[in-house]
């Protein structure tokens, strides 16, 4: 283990002292019975505050403890009652009632404009607890969400610091549109897209900012959000002041990250037998000698810290609050010259001016330096083993050398004659400097006027303001040195900024009439404008690397690209929530959205949802029923839109550079049509109905919550072929729709409250996802070479050929296969004796048959002990990397297993021999089962008992993606190589693997 954590490890028992009090005993006695019918209460925990002794009621509800001390306070505390503090005042009998705890049922749940109570919310919306996020150490908040939630799916597409990361809420709902949902961060709106190499946008946000996460996922819940609505959207709440006494409290740990998984590659002797079979001539001479070789892999892979810091203060008075923290947070990578650092500041402040009006502010800044390395690749072969370190240090010959005789790198194009120009030094691609700096403001100013009881006027202004530089820089040092002539040394200068500017009104009015009727009418106008530029040069040529990037001017080629981009989004909405004897609640929501984006016969858009819930637990004939504390039914129904994908001025007739000309002697950038106008160019319209209900028993001790949806998504964006004479290649259009069905699961329960606390939650989910058109009446749209759409299936489909063995001496090599003695066999399955297109099938699935998670929280006295797992079943991984490792073609290593290829003497019929340029057939052979269940964290923690001076402390350690069974044989079954790509998913292609880390946190409130 890294002597970094040792050595804390080692501090970590000396917190865990009990500190010692001693003084004069005394024993008390009581009875604890209900408030609401008088009954005694067996299983009441009693317990002294601040100190160790302790009791549990026995089945009479009768008690004893014994304190060192006469002024001591009991605290009693029971599920489905209020917690009671009860001076004991050297009295020896104490008898206490305790009151019934509606605290779940008044829970107040953020909806989109408002607040709710829970009781009333009458739509699928799931809140996450800040304890939750705040078990696992994270980068990103959505990687706290994962598995926690029901109906929605997270994956982390690539575990470098600060990586890309996807969040399905309800199945994949686009084609060439975005599946993301929207985020929504103190009223900030905000989106996450991009590609495997990509930082998530969210990553910018602090986690341990954060109050409260709440998941909507049905129409009528989402609805309220239009056109950006359709794939549901998280509500993110930073936590804010309360009047009382300032709090300063301290949060941080340290780890240390390792990889979880090596790939077995061939040692320098088997390499170098090998390399003389495939190129039929002596490469090496006694490949025997060779021995081991270098271990790639131990080259770019290392043991990385990971640590965050931060302090917050917050208080306040009756009529001003406040809350500020600032936060630092850096990630290294288990792969060598990768990081990611973050440093974030949030301000919330409140201030009541009189009792009609209340003004505040919200403003959440970070900036991240991001250096990254190369992993992952859309490519295949060869492509994919020179441009991804960790295919370059696979692939590396382990015969060669990683530096030269004064230490620098070494291109292996520069050694043994140059043979091995074709593969790269991985020590090479890691010296790429590919760094991001972004700066990113969310703010959020407002004023609420209440001018009459119940009536509310709000304001918000809400800015994002965002600039990011990327700088890239490929040196010559790594080049080949016969390769130098050719445009060596590369460099890159990315400049972007993005201003968006948010303005909303809401009035709302809140009333009861009578009794029995309930009321609150909520009302939104608001405009935002999207403001974009960028601007690039590329350079390539460079005399040295004394400037890398900084002197784009040395070069002898450059290019230069610039863009501007301005689209506005014009939203009018209204909403009725009515209740009847609070029992029977009624939900309205209609929403019209007008945007600059669309066709001029389709400016607007309207997204109308309804939802029902009743109450049963309100009920007579269930009130009388003791185990059922809960029952609410719930029924919505609504449309909701998706514009996510749509590029400003994609509507328009488009023009741009098609290359130079000249006209008398003299060089002109020519100007063409590139794409063309649609007029009807929409939004993706889905409609959605779901059915759940809620259900809490034994006061609450058991909770569950169900639902089932069918969402049908119309007018999907999809890119229709041209003919030829219209002079262009296609045109984006709605011509496609797609439907998801599904059920979710959720329960949470308290098995034991006593003096010892065992809570146990979990959740399951099943989606069927549905292609149902595309255009032009196709049956099957060639996504890449393994994968396809087809009609009434699924997206994420591989097709390929069926591999069928290793043609063995004698075999008659069908036609058309490509293949060779020695080399793989596919099916003829139409038997026509020639190898085509037609024998292709489809041969698995990228969505999983259901996803799920669970956790277990354990406490007893001082001490917290937690456990979180997640995973997924039935979801197929397409392993690229595989069809690049177990393909023979020399000049390149291969998986260890390769040893036993076919040869003449030894009839192998699962690999093949090896052979120079040759090429595999892409087949179900590398199609492997993406199934996992994977142990997220757990965490043991001791709670300080009190010390002069500090309201409270708190020890952990914490120990993360601790173990993953799996069948799949790559680094990781958690992976996307096209980022949030909807098309092509569950493909592994040698992209960025996960970490096990070991954590030693600390926190301290002042």
């Amino acid at each position: 283990m890294n002597k970094q954590f040792a050595k804390l490890m080692g501090i970590f028992p000396i917190l865990l002292i009990p500190m010692l009090a001693f003084g004069q005993q005394l024993t008390v006695k009581g009875k604890v019975t209900s408030a609401e019918n008088g009954e005694i209460l067996p299983g009441v925990t009693v317990r002294v505050k601040g100190a160790s002794e302790g009791a549990v009621t026995n089945v009479d509800g009768r008690y004893s403890v014994t304190t060192k001390q006469g002024d001591a306070t009991l605290v009693f505390t029971f599920t489905g009652y209020n917690s009671l503090e009860v001076p004991v005042n050297g009295r020896t009998t104490v008898d206490v009632v305790l009151q019934t705890d509606n605290k779940v049922l008044d829970e107040v749940v953020v909806v989109g404009y408002g607040t709710q109570q829970k009781a009333n919310v009458a739509g699928a919306i799931t809140s996450v607890k800040t304890a939750d996020l705040k078990q696992t150490p994270i980068s990103n908040v959505v990687q706290g969400i994962q598995g926690r939630v029901s109906g929605v799916q997270i994956t982390q597409n690539s575990s470098a610091p600060g990586g890309s990361i996807s969040m399905r809420i309800r199945g994949v709902n686009s084609i060439n549109g975005t599946s993301e949902p929207l985020y929504v961060v103190d009223g900030v709106q905000l989106s996450n897209s991009g590609g495997v190499n990509d930082i998530s946008s969210l990553s910018i946000i602090n986690p341990n900012d954060i109050e409260s996460v709440a998941v909507l996922k049905d129409a009528s819940a989402t609805a309220i959000y239009g056109a950006r609505g359709a794939n549901g959207v998280v509500l993110i709440t930073t936590k804010r002041g309360k009047a009382g006494k300032t709090m300063v409290t301290y949060d941080g740990y340290y780890g240390v990250q390792n990889t979880t998984k090596r790939m077995n590659m061939m040692n320098a002797a088997e390499f170098a037998a090998l390399e003389n079979e495939v190129y039929k001539t002596t490469v090496y001479a006694n490949p025997e000698t060779l021995g081991e070789g270098i271990d790639w892999q131990d080259m770019i892979f290392r043991s990385a810290p990971m640590q965050s810091h931060q302090v917050s203060v917050a208080g306040g008075t009756e009529k001003t609050q406040f809350a500020l923290s600032g936060n630092y947070f850096k990630q290294e990578g288990v792969i060598i010259n990768s990081d990611f650092t973050r440093y974030s500041f949030r301000l919330n402040f409140d201030h009541r001016v009189n009792n009609a009006v209340k003004v505040g502010a919200s403003m959440l800044t970070s900036f991240v330096v991001n250096n990254s390395i190369p992993t992952g690749s859309s490519s295949i072969d060869a492509g994919a083993v020179t441009t991804s370190i960790l295919g370059a240090a696979m692939g590396a010959p382990p015969t060669l050398k990683p530096y030269d005789e004064n230490g620098n790198i070494l291109p292996f194009g520069d050694q043994m004659n140059s043979r091995y120009r074709e593969v790269v030094n991985p020590l090479g691609l890691a010296q790429i400097l590919n760094r991001d700096k972004i700066n990113r403001t969310l703010g959020n100013l407002y004023a609420e006027i209440t001018p009459l009881k119940g009536l509310t006027y709000r304001a918000n202004f809400s800015p994002i303001l965002s600039s990011s530089l990327n700088d890239y820089y490929s040196p010559r040092s790594i080049v080949n040195s016969g390769d130098l002539s050719s445009g060596a040394g590369k460099a890159q200068k990315n400049n972007s900024n993005t201003l968006v500017l948010l303005f909303e009104n809401i009035v709302t009015y809140e009333t009861r009439i009578g009794k029995e009727h309930s009321l609150k009418a909520t009302g939104v106008f608001a405009t935002q404008s999207n403001n974009a530029n960028s601007n690039s040069i590329n350079a390539s040529n460079f005399p040295n690397d004394a400037t890398a990037n900084e002197a784009v001017q040395l070069a002898t080629i450059r290019t230069v690209n610039s863009n501007r981009s301005k689209d506005r989004l014009d939203s009018y909405m209204g909403r009725i929530n009515y209740g009847f004897r609070d029992k029977y609640l009624l939900d309205l929501i209609a929403r019209v959205d007008g945007s600059t984006k669309f066709g001029e016969n389709n400016k607007y858009g309207f997204f109308p949802a309804a939802a029902f819930a009743w109450r049963a637990s309100e009920e007579p004939f269930i009130k009388n029923i003791n185990a059922i504390s809960n029952l609410k039914l719930r029924l919505s129904y609504g449309t909701t839109g998706n514009a996510g994908a749509i590029d400003a001025y994609k509507s328009l007739s488009l023009q741009g550079t098609s290359g130079q000309y000249y006209f008398n002697h003299e060089p002109v950038t020519g100007i063409s049509p590139t794409g063309i106008a649609n007029k009807d160019l929409k939004w993706e319209r889905s409609v959605q109905a779901d059915f759940g209900f809620d259900l809490g028993l034994f006061r609450d001790r058991l909770n569950v919550t169900a639902d089932i949806y069918h969402k049908k998504t119309d007018d999907l964006l999809f890119v229709r072929a041209l003919p030829g004479s219209s002079g262009y290649a296609d045109v984006t259009g709605n011509f496609a729709s797609m439907e998801n069905r599904g059920v979710e699961f959720s329960a949470d329960a308290i098995i034991v409250d006593r003096a010892v606390r065992w809570s146990v939650a979990g959740n399951i989910s099943f989606n069927k996802n549905k292609l149902l058109s595309l255009a032009g009446g196709l049956d099957e749209y060639a996504v890449s070479n393994y994968q396809v759409m087809q009609i009434g299936q699924p997206l994420g489909l591989f097709k390929t050929y069926v591999f069928d063995g290793i043609y063995q001496t004698g075999e008659t090599v069908l036609d058309g296969s490509g293949s060779r003695t020695g080399g793989v066999k596919v099916k003829d399955l139409n038997g026509d004796k020639v190898i085509s297109a037609a024998d292709q099938e489809v041969v698995g699935n990228a969505n999983p048959d259901f996803i799920y998670g669970f956790s277990t929280n354990l406490s007893y006295r001082q001490f917290d002990f937690s456990a979180f797992f997640t995973g997924t079943q039935g979801n197929k991984v397409y392993n690229l990397t595989r069809y690049s490792f177990e393909n023979p073609l020399g000049s390149r290593n291969m998986y260890a297993a390769l040893v036993d290829r076919w040869s003449p003497t030894n009839p192998s019929n699962e690999y093949v021999s090896g052979f120079q340029g040759g090429r595999l057939p892409l087949t179900d052979r590398f199609m492997e089962d993406g199934s996992f269940l994977r142990c997220k964290n757990i965490t043991l923690g001791y709670r300080v008992p009190k010390i002069k001076g500090i309201s409270s402390a708190r020890v952990y350690v914490s120990a993360n993606n601790l173990f993953t069974v799996t069948k799949y044989t790559g680094f990781d079954p958690e992976v996307n190589s096209f980022g949030n790509s909807n098309k092509q998913i569950g493909v592994d292609n040698l992209v960025y693997p996960t970490a096990r880390s070991f954590l030693v946190g600390l926190q301290v409130g002042f």
